[in-house]
């Protein structure tokens, strides 16, 4: 029972002791007034109090119900998306959206819901390739160390034969005559020498859509085809070489590469050549830097020679490595009589008007030269072989 109505009660019945009929019924229905008053206060509490819960519960319904709606539609987007990805990404989120139902379903606006994809890779979630740095610093094939033009003497020349003359003592020589005697006599031979140049040449053909989506192609295509061009003429040059030096006569039996070197020093300056440059193979090059001693004794160059900034020398000549050298051959000698006669120098020259370059919107880019080698004086170069034996 509610205290104040208690309250109100024993009160009553206290007023009611001791009074007489005309008083008991004038507090009886001041009771019953009061009672009524406050009973209909409570009821209209009651009723307001139902009321603003009834309308709050119709709005959390109709929350719930807009809520729902918004679901469906990020459900049918969801769908939509799948459907336009079904090839790539199918699988991965019907998977996710089946595992996370429930979470999708609880979702209010107090409650949202996160996804997360925990299995995303370039193989499965990538369409088309992904971002590269480009370096147009072309990786290129080295030139050869050295070429053949560098260790002889250019020689330009107007036409296509470069004719020289070589002397030759025949007979006789200068001596002092006995008194009254004939004096000595020599004879000269001469020889009029022809060498014919000729095109040392190659070309590649490419396109115009190469060259334009291909920054880097003309440059480096020069260089490359440059490059090229002097392996060619180096081979060439090599060949000329081998048939107009000097055969040598030493063999490696009983010696080793560097006094095989020496002897042939040796011979070249008896016959009045000094020897300005040595040519040898790389290979043999390294095997002179790991000359023994003698047989088990260790390594140690000897005194005459040295190797003082990157180069190795013999008697104070150097030791060049060519690349374009037979495998275990070499030259010695004096190279200013070596000459390179020109009649066309190097040009790289870029045209349409190559076969059906017009037609197929190809281009030729073409390296050559009208060029030749010769060697003037055969004696002051010799052309020898460490195998021989």
């Amino acid at each position: 029972m509610d205290i104040k109505l208690t309250e109100a009660l024993n009160a009553l019945e206290s007023k009611l002791k001791g009074a007489n009929t005309l008083e008991t019924k004038s507090l009886l229905e001041g009771f019953k007034e009061s009672f009524d008053a406050e009973l209909k206060t409570k009821v209209e509490a009651l009723e307001t109090k139902s009321k603003q819960e009834l309308e709050a519960a119709q709005l959390e319904v109709k929350n719930m119900q807009e809520l729902q709606e918004v679901q469906q539609k990020h459900l049918d987007s969801l769908d939509l998306k799948l459907k336009n990805n079904v090839q790539t990404k199918d699988a991965n989120l019907s998977s996710l959206i089946t595992k996370n139902i429930k979470a999708i379903s609880a979702v209010t606006k107090s409650v949202p819901f996160n996804m997360e994809v925990k299995d995303m890779t370039l193989a499965n979630a990538l369409t088309g390739d992904q971002p590269r740095d480009y370096n147009f610093d072309v990786v290129k094939r080295p030139a050869q160390m050295v070429n053949v033009e560098d260790l002889a003497s250019t020689i330009p020349i107007s036409g296509g034969t470069y004719t020289y003359v070589r002397s030759t003592l025949s007979s006789g020589s200068v001596g002092e005559p006995i008194e009254g005697a004939t004096k000595n006599q020599l004879e000269y031979d001469y020889t009029i020498l022809d060498s014919n140049t000729n095109y040392i040449a190659g070309f590649a053909v490419y396109s115009k859509k190469m060259r334009n989506n291909l920054p880097f192609l003309e440059n480096t295509l020069g260089i490359d085809l440059r490059r090229d061009y002097m392996r060619g003429e180096n081979a060439t040059f090599n060949a000329i070489l081998e048939a107009e030096a000097t055969a040598s006569t030493k063999v490696i039996t009983d010696s080793n590469k560097i006094e095989m070197l020496i002897a042939e020093l040796a011979e070249l300056a008896a016959n009045d050549f000094m020897a300005d440059c040595i040519v040898v193979t790389p290979t043999d090059w390294y095997d002179i830097m790991i000359t023994e001693k003698s047989s088990g004794a260790g390594y140690g160059l000897p005194g005459i020679v040295t190797f003082d900034n990157g180069v190795l020398r013999v008697n104070g000549v150097a030791v060049k490595m060519a690349t374009w050298l037979t495998a275990n051959k070499y030259f010695v000698g004096d190279w200013s009589r070596v000459r390179k006669p020109v009649t066309e120098g190097f040009t790289f020259a870029v045209s349409e008007d190559d076969s059906d370059n017009f037609r197929k919107n190809n281009l030729t880019a073409r390296v050559e030269a009208q060029v030749t080698l010769t060697v003037e004086q055969p004696d002051a170069l010799i052309f020898g072989d460490f195998t021989a034996a």
